[in-house]
């Protein structure tokens, strides 16, 4: 815990995803008292992304972070802002390319369990 998925579409292999992680966790820390050593982040590229009729001129990343229950609704609200403006930061305006980016954060599933070896 935290768990965070970054899903990005092949138009965005320019950003350093790596160093956006490593940024997030310390805003993940600060917003919701996470620990620094949980926060595990994955980056998944996908291949094909359609935007309403279109397939091309177009790119999506969504940032989902699924914490422990525990957290208000305010503080879920204020780490998606941040992660949006932490977005902003990374991946700027491409000629041709529209970009959606998008952010989630939510409680994980009570039934969640994990171990480390």
């Amino acid at each position: 815990m935290p768990q965070i998925i970054v899903e990005v579409s092949s138009g965005l292999d320019h950003v350093d995803w790596r160093g956006f992680a490593q940024d997030l966790h310390p805003v993940v820390v600060e917003t919701a008292a996470a620990r620094l050593e949980a926060c595990k982040t994955r980056i998944v590229r996908t291949e094909d992304d359609v935007v309403g009729a279109q397939a091309q001129g177009h790119a999506i990343v969504n940032v989902s972070i699924a914490l422990l229950a525990g957290r208000t609704d305010e503080t879920k609200a204020r780490l998606t802002e941040a992660v949006l403006e932490l977005l902003g930061k990374y991946v700027q305006p491409t000629d041709g390319l529209t970009v959606h980016a998008s952010a989630e954060t939510r409680d994980l599933d009570p039934s969640y369990r994990k171990f480390e070896r």
